[in-house]
């Protein structure tokens, strides 16, 4: 009888060690599928469009104790990535001229394929921007900034610089690019996308298609009973409609990681959020915000898919020479306008060169009139740290963006140390990429150097 106790009390125990690993596993699962959702679409991404390989893009990879545990695998049609193996599958399938897209979710799934004309190629004997030749005298002082960007002082928290352009008066005048990149190499601008968006909804309000102070076109909040209901896009494009949203990478089970790496359809997935604030009243930095703008943009354009991804390239990148963009959809066809956009330094460096340019190339007016002044405005719950989409320099002390750097300066910013700096007050543009951990980048010495440097 005793014997048949003690088969029933480890049958029971078995039984509730088994019970705990499966619910603890379903429990973790939300936390998995990021780290193979991060996996498979960045690893996709970098693989297909920079050529970097598997193993490299792991190696850039953020600390995590998940990393040692990811198996991605290279598919016929994109990447995929799971846990031990097995667990938490996530796949990113890619398409020329849209990168790569993470299957996340439960669809639908938006998987046809691009279809416009390619861009006029760029003469390689005409001068940059409107060319490709670049011709300078390397100034010592400045390429001496160049070196300390590039060297590597601390190899436990590497900088990982990896393309420097800097643009004076309309022109290259410093370039560097770390082994195994170059001029052609497309790089990933994180939320600088933002700041793309902010051109693309200029588009819009210049053909008249937007009124950026009206009541923004949201389904989730159409019924006017609805608290969210008079946020304007103008707000979201400031970041203080008051939508709740977690931008804190390190939370993986709410918020901006488990919309970029777990959901099909990041716009619907950010409008879903419930008011946390009355509009305007606080400001909340939100990679939410700027998908549910790129949404607006591809509702405002009609909902037709190959207009919607046409309509970057022939109406904003082409016109300035910029060749090498690519924008990245979200499962349901939605660009993911807070974070995916690929492109040279140089085609970086076009775009920042139009905002100096005031929206205008060549003679031609791109961007609405007053378009850049209004981005680069501040919004008062920001204290000067921000504008619409894009970054400012008009804080002060702790709120101040780059110390010893001129007031005027404003930015487009990205996650591991993407900046494309606009200096109205000293015709520049310069344009830094790298995948920076930890700190290991101070964005403001660099800036200090190099206007240092350039007489």
């Amino acid at each position: 009888m005793k014997r048949w106790i003690k088969r029933i009390i480890i049958f029971a125990i078995i039984l509730l060690l088994i019970i705990a690993l499966v619910g603890g596993y379903f429990y973790m699962l939300p936390t998995f599928k990021v780290a193979t959702g991060y996996t498979a679409k960045v690893i996709c991404s970098n693989h297909n469009l920079t050529g970097q390989s598997i193993e490299a893009a792991l190696a850039d990879m953020p600390d995590n104790p998940l990393v040692p545990f990811l198996r991605p695998r290279l598919e016929e049609d994109g990447l995929s990535a799971t846990l031990w193996g097995w667990a938490a599958k996530q796949k990113a399938i890619y398409r020329p001229g849209l990168g790569c897209t993470l299957l996340a979710g439960k669809g639908p799934f938006e998987t046809r394929r691009p279809n416009w004309p390619p861009p006029a190629a760029l003469d390689p004997a005409q001068p940059w921007p409107a060319g490709d030749a670049v011709a300078y005298q390397p100034s010592p002082a400045l390429e001496a900034v160049l070196d300390e960007a590039f060297s590597e002082s601390n190899p436990e928290n590497p900088r990982r610089t990896r393309a420097i352009v800097v643009v004076k008066d309309g022109q290259i005048i410093a370039e560097r690019y770390a082994e195994g990149y170059g001029k052609d190499t497309p790089f990933l601008g994180w939320s600088m996308t933002k700041s793309v968006t902010h051109a693309l909804l200029g588009l819009l309000v210049k053909d008249g298609r937007l009124d950026i102070m009206a009541p923004a076109p949201v389904p989730e909040w159409a019924s006017p009973d609805d608290p969210r209901h008079a946020i304007t896009t103008d707000q979201l494009m400031r970041m203080s409609s008051g939508l709740e949203f977690n931008e804190d990478y390190g939370d993986l089970t709410v918020g901006v990681t488990q919309m970029l790496y777990n959901s099909s359809d990041m716009a619907a997935y950010a409008a879903n959020m419930p008011l946390a604030a009355p509009p305007d009243t606080v400001w909340n930095y939100s990679s939410g915000t700027a998908n549910i703008l790129s949404r607006i943009i591809r509702q405002q354009l009609g909902g037709d898919v190959a207009d919607y991804w046409a309509f970057p390239q022939k109406a904003l990148f082409h016109p300035i020479g910029v060749t090498s963009a690519v924008l990245e959809p979200d499962a349901s066809g939605t660009f993911v306008g807070s974070s995916y956009m690929y492109a040279t330094a140089r085609d970086w460096a076009r775009f920042g060169q139009l905002y100096l340019q005031d929206g205008v190339w060549d003679g031609q007016r791109i961007l609405p009139e007053g378009w850049v002044d209004y981005a680069r405005t501040p919004t008062p719950p920001s204290h000067g740290q921000y504008g619409a989409l894009w970054w400012l320099n008009h804080g002060s002390g702790d709120g101040k963006e780059w110390e010893g750097v001129p007031d005027d300066a404003y930015a487009a910013e990205g996650h591991d140390g993407q900046y494309v700096v606009v200096i109205p007050s000293r015709n520049m543009v310069i344009v830094r990429l790298g995948v920076s951990h930890h700190g290991a980048w101070d964005q403001t010495a660099f800036l200090q150097d190099v206007l240092a440097a350039v007489p």
